[in-house]
């Protein structure tokens, strides 16, 4: 009789053989590489190796070395769509460590409560009751590491210095909630202006920490002191690398070229969108609004020349033609992708049939939908923003 196999094909043990440390360093790497399904492969199995009775829901008490796997379980969830699952085992690692006092690397700490709060059905007072859990979480962490700064490594340096950020991003997520779904609230202004302070005390340079403070100055009306925020958050990556760990991710600098187009920055926010353009061309997001910011700029110029400016028809013309093309592409971008925000084509449509109406404007021919034609140096009508 043949002896039986004890490894894979692939050479690795029976997953039945692996320690619980080999399964959860196989759901990381699978998380690496994005293979979120064969991460909660892995996962799983972790679960069932060091709480055989919680995963066959015998147990709804987590033993401590179950919180880790609970904590990456619920992260695939979350990139797999299951956010109901992802919160059902946030609430189990919390089960397992409700003050959040094991340390992060044991599935303590605040990342469950902050997942929580970014999950929550209900959102509002329920959002706001789970961030604050988890920045009260990160305060206490700060402090201990505070207490050996003398002594501290470079490593616990940085470490600090990453908690500070997310106290200040969890800090200003409450604001963004108290300007949104609890703006109702007789304190929110206020609550909004004491989260705004002290998120600048725990990160001043940030570049969300500034974008959400030129977004509170907005709604109260002071736009200088908003467009003085969003152009301290520009300089801070404006001139680094693409991949370099300072600037900041996709959705927050499309979020800043909106918040400079309401400012009133057009040329500062086609800088931003013309960026965003190039690092990824399919963005329907970042063409659409890299087309209204044009349209904007071209209103304005011919506004000018009305009131005696000098401003050229020409000048007038081309950022018309340079915003027919990235609206275009909008709609290309829309359609290829079944894009599900109406509101964008809807409003592109829009726009473009404005442009259609005004006297003495030709649209440019068809076939400008590649990346070269309709973004190129002369869209946004400014020399200084094709250098940068």
């Amino acid at each position: 009789m043949a002896k039986t196999k004890t490894q894979s094909k692939t050479g690795t043990k029976s997953q039945s053989a692996q320690t619980p440390e080999e399964l959860y360093t196989l759901a990381a790497t699978s998380v690496d590489q994005l293979d979120y399904a064969q991460a909660l492969v892995h996962a799983t199995s972790l679960l069932q190796a060091v709480d055989p009775d919680l995963a066959c829901q015998k147990s709804t008490t987590p033993v401590p070395l179950a919180l880790p796997a609970l904590i990456l379980l619920g992260e695939i969830s979350i990139e797999l769509g299951n956010d109901a699952e992802a919160r059902g085992y946030f609430l189990l690692a919390i089960a397992g460590d409700p003050e959040g006092n094991l340390p992060d690397e044991a599935g303590g700490g605040a990342e469950k409560f902050l997942w929580l709060a970014q999950l929550s059905e209900d959102g509002g007072f329920d959002s706001v009751r789970w961030f604050e859990k988890g920045v009260a979480v990160m305060k206490r962490q700060i402090g201990e590491l505070e207490k050996s700064k003398s002594a501290a490594s470079e490593e616990t340096l940085a470490l600090l210095e990453e908690k500070r950020a997310r106290v200040a991003n969890a800090l200003c997520s409450v604001a963004e909630i108290y300007m949104t779904d609890l703006s109702w609230e007789e304190d929110a202004e206020q609550r909004c202006e004491s989260l705004i302070t002290e998120a600048l005390i725990f990160a001043p340079d940030s570049p969300g920490v500034l974008q959400t403070l030129a977004s509170i100055r907005l709604s109260q009306v002071k736009v200088e002191e908003a467009r003085s925020a969003l152009r301290r958050s520009m300089a801070v990556w404006q001139d680094l690398d693409p991949d370099d760990d300072l600037v900041p991710d996709f959705p927050t600098r499309v979020s800043l070229a909106r918040l400079l187009m309401e400012a009133e920055l057009e040329d500062e926010a086609m800088v931003v969108l013309e960026r965003l353009a190039l690092e990824d061309d399919q963005s329907v997001e970042a063409c659409y609004l890299g087309g209204w910011c044009l349209y904007l700029m071209a209103e304005k110029r011919d506004q000018a020349g009305h009131n005696g400016n000098n401003t050229g028809l020409d000048e007038v013309g081309s950022t018309r033609q340079a915003s027919w093309k990235w609206l275009q592409n909008t709609i290309k971008l829309y359609d290829s992708q079944h894009y599900e925000d109406e509101r964008i084509r809807q409003h592109t449509e829009e726009l473009l049939e404005s442009m259609q109406k005004e006297p003495g404007f030709t649209p440019p021919e068809d076939g400008a939908d590649e990346t070269e034609e309709w973004l190129d140096d002369e869209d946004s009508g400014d020399e200084d923003m094709a250098d940068s």
